[in-house]
């Protein structure tokens, strides 16, 4: 039998061997005030040394941040190293209108498109229906960018399954679909429970896909606001998640502890288990995911090379 120290000689053993191929990446939204502004440039500022794969920038509903994320992703371009990767959406605009913004993007300089179908113009829970002579789903537009542009695609994936989907296997049909048309890598929705990834890769895998199920990531920032999200998009917080955060609604400083563990937890786990990518969604704060890829053995790279 193995003995508790056994198990954990393993588990260091394994963390200290997937240590140079832990590969991350993170995920911004664009600003609404000149306050947000800067703590998204602070949040960047902080991670840009732990040299991502890429950072990707949100896209409203019906592109109702177009400017702000085209102005977002310029400003990546033009003032860091960093690789972004920029979301588009079927919402709300013809498909002449979002090939237009494929071209803009690619005239801009970027080689990478994190294509969703986007949640409906009446909010999370209301019927989605395609627009009059847009692209009908994220299949449809991921298959458009690479008609446009030999760029990457990156899309999403759902180990809970999406919110509109019948089925996971409905859902997983739907990410073969993107994948056929081009998709080379799936970032996840955040989940909390690692189970429930792995079975879902279990299942993807069944189904002959072999491009990167990358885990997303979501630091519990805010318990109530991380619950709130997770009801609309279809993601379940496990009761023992809310018990840590019980009680802890007027003490930001033991709450920001308790995320912390939290998310070392389940990353550590993760890389136990063999997994060496991450996407983080960060809500624009560097503190909490510095300290998780910290403990994932990442360090910034100017130290790094002292």
């Amino acid at each position: 039998m193995t003995t508790p120290e056994a198990r954990t000689r393993v588990s260091r053993h394994a963390r200290s061997s997937a240590a140079g191929r832990i590969r991350v990446s993170f995920e911004f939204f664009p600003p609404q005030t000149a306050e947000m502004e800067v703590t998204l440039w602070d949040a960047i500022g902080r991670l840009a040394p732990l040299a991502p794969l890429f950072v990707s920038v949100t896209y409203g509903a019906g592109g109702s941040t177009r400017e702000r994320t085209h102005t977002t992703v310029k400003r990546i371009l033009s003032e860091t190293a960093l690789t972004p990767a920029a979301h588009l959406t079927c919402i709300g605009a013809t498909r002449e209108d979002i090939d237009t913004v494929i071209s803009g993007y690619v005239a801009a300089g970027v080689r990478h498109i994190v294509a969703l179908r986007g949640d409906p113009q009446g909010g999370a829970g209301t019927p989605y229906a395609p627009h009059p002579g847009g692209y009908i789903n994220a299949a449809d537009l991921v298959g458009g960018i690479k008609r446009a542009a030999d760029i990457e695609v990156s899309v999403s994936a759902y180990p809970e399954k999406h919110p509109d989907s019948p089925t996971v296997e409905a859902d997983i049909d739907m990410l073969k679909a993107k994948v056929d048309a081009g998709a080379s890598r799936a970032m996840t929705q955040f989940f909390f429970d690692n189970d429930l990834y792995f079975r879902y890769l279990d299942r993807v895998r069944a189904r002959g896909i072999q491009i990167p199920i990358v885990p997303g990531i979501l630091p519990v920032q805010n318990f109530k606001q991380a619950r709130n999200f997770a009801a609309r998009c279809g993601a379940s917080m496990p009761a023992w998640l809310a018990e840590r955060f019980e009680g802890l609604d007027d003490d930001v400083a033991t709450r920001k502890l308790i995320a912390a563990a939290v998310a070392a937890e389940q990353v550590l786990d993760l890389v136990d288990r063999g997994v060496t990518d991450f996407h983080f969604y960060t809500m624009n704060r560097a503190d909490l995911v510095f300290a998780i890829c910290h403990l994932l053995g990442l360090r910034p790279a100017a130290k790094a090379a002292a």
